[in-house]
């Protein structure tokens, strides 16, 4: 398709989670559902860590060290010896719950969700982590998916991936904390496919990857769609900026609940891409752990 080309043909049952390194010129992003941690530099050649156990997200703390999101909770991993040390326990106490998406707040404060492993309704939330201190935002998830800030901080982003709803709420820009009621955003559910994950440039355009809808899609401040696209896959689950400008996306796919003829059918489902489209994209914050 034209502007999207394969960035890594590894394939993952459940790509998820992609995060731009900067410093690093790497692209990080999980095979949930197996525990591995794909790395790999813009251009060079692709690591694969396992992780041994289910992770979904991944932060830059500083130099040394990342904060993935797990099935446990919040692990510092050392990134020169990859060794995890659990920081914050988030349901750990919940075998049948595991870490889904989650974003760093421009002010450092990290949200993140958690969900069923099977896709329990209502099994999951929603938690905010800034400095240490963890506290439940959101409740009665059921696929936690969408997080994702204006640049200014004052506009947060999610979505229950199951109710077809983005919504949108008011953010203190210094701790990352609601601002009163969350409204919607978007009305999904006459569209095909679901909402997934998302990013929002530095023009306040937020960039959602389309589950089961073979699409990337542009939406306006007011939640206007801009633009839509096409994917070569089905299964599209997250963006992420990419590049010394931050101007083109990378986006994960998965292969996740398909068997052989529909895998036959959607060859290239697993593998990263890359969007060679004009984006005025930013750089993830470093997350605050204390």
């Amino acid at each position: 398709m034209d502007g999207v080309s394969v960035f890594s043909d590894h394939i993952c049952e459940l790509g998820e989670g992609p995060s731009y390194d900067p410093a690093t010129d790497a692209l990080f992003w999980f095979d949930i559902v197996n525990g591995k941690l794909m790395e790999k530099p813009l251009a060079g050649k692709l690591k694969i860590h396992d992780l041994g156990v289910m992770a979904s997200a991944v932060a830059v703390i500083d130099d040394e060290r990342q904060l993935i999101a797990t099935e446990v909770g919040l692990q510092v991993r050392d990134v020169r010896t990859g060794r995890l040390t659990l920081h914050t326990p988030i349901e750990a106490d919940n075998p049948l719950t595991r870490s889904n998406d989650s974003r760093v707040h421009p002010c450092g404060a990290l949200w993140t969700g958690t969900m069923g492993k099977g896709e329990e309704k209502g099994a999951g939330s929603i938690y905010w982590f800034f400095k240490g201190e963890l506290r439940r935002l959101f409740s009665d998830i059921t696929v936690s998916n969408s997080i994702c800030f204006s640049e200014d901080g004052t506009i947060a982003y999610y979505t229950d991936t199951a109710t077809g709803l983005l919504m949108r709420v008011a953010c203190d820009p210094a701790t990352g904390l609601p601002e009163g009621g969350p409204k919607v955003f978007v009305d999904h559910r006459s569209s095909k496919g679901y909402v997934d994950g998302s990013v929002v440039d530095r023009d306040g355009v937020l960039w959602n990857a389309v589950w089961g809808g073979k699409a990337v899609k542009a939406y306006a401040p007011d939640g206007t769609l801009l633009r839509e696209i096409a994917m070569p896959v089905t299964q599209a689950s997250c963006p992420a900026f990419v590049g010394a400008k931050a101007d083109r996306l990378a986006v994960t796919s998965a292969w996740k609940g398909k068997d052989e003829k529909q895998r036959a059918l959607d060859p290239q489902a697993g593998m990263t891409f890359l969007l060679d489209i004009p984006v005025k994209g930013r750089f993830e914050p470093r997350v605050r752990i204390a």
